[in-house]
């Protein structure tokens, strides 16, 4: 088990991709906690997931907007797991907007808030813990979307270029503290985000009709972000930081 004696938070890690990471960081040994807003069924069986693979596992109900509930969960989790040193952001909303001329300047900040400002919220609350570590982990899940910008995705990809850039300045700067960071881009993926997402752009029902049109036959799945999640924040793993890891089967460049 590579992740042996670490504990880690994912946010939005109750579904989705936030759930394959956090059970694949489970499997890997790490405990983990999550969190999440309005689906307390999906937090239960998520906690109750990791714990039948042995990890301790908890669900915080917060809204990563919000600091103060942030920093609550953060020190609830450092007592409940004596350390936290991995740090998996991946919170996110789809956007309601689309070209610049067509979306609110409070949509826009909707997307900044979650996406950049929820992120920031958690890595700085854990820096000074982290920093104490022998080791430290921190993956930010953003989007193909940041290095595409394609017609039509403005408030999202804004949001994740954003986030980009926060991560790869944090990376330089926290080397030196043993702090490994990273980001995670992946493109499409099989969700229900990601389905609701080709139902609405593309009018496809069913997203496996896609699958011919994506490399090796399929779509990313959640399980493929795990894994990679998991490798990052291993020893295998530990001579990679700074760098936006495109998971997308080759489509991004």
């Amino acid at each position: 088990m590579k992740l042996l004696g670490r504990s880690a938070i994912v946010t939005g890690g109750t579904r989705g991709i936030g759930r394959a990471i956090a059970l694949e960081l489970a499997r890997s040994g790490a405990n983990v906690a999550v969190n999440y807003r309005r689906d307390e069924a999906s937090a239960k069986e998520t906690v109750t997931e990791i714990r039948s693979l042995g990890r301790d596992a908890f669900a915080a109900n917060i809204d990563v907007t919000e600091n103060d509930s942030v920093e609550k969960m953060v020190a609830e989790t450092i007592q409940r797991f004596g350390k936290v040193d991995i740090l998996v952001s991946n919170a996110g909303v789809a956007s309601r907007g689309q070209y610049l001329a067509d979306t609110a300047t409070s949509e826009m900040r909707r997307l900044l808030n979650v996406h950049l400002f929820g992120a920031l919220h958690f890595a700085r609350a854990l820096l000074p813990s982290m920093r104490k570590c022998d080791r430290s982990d921190i993956h930010f899940i953003s989007s193909t979307s940041a290095l595409r910008n394609e017609a039509g995705h403005i408030p999202y990809a804004t949001a994740k270029a954003c986030l980009e850039t926060l991560a790869m300045t944090m990376a330089k700067d926290e080397r030196k503290n043993g702090v490994r960071v990273n980001v995670i881009a992946p493109g499409l993926v099989e969700t229900e985000m990601g389905k609701r997402l080709v139902k609405a752009t593309d009018g496809v029902q069913d997203i496996k009709e896609l699958y011919s049109e994506y490399p090796f036959g399929r779509i990313c799945q959640p399980e493929d972000l795990g894994k990679l999640s998991a490798f990052l924040a291993s020893e295998e793993g530990g001579y990679i930081a700074g760098h936006v890891i495109y998971l997308d089967g080759g489509m991004a460049r």
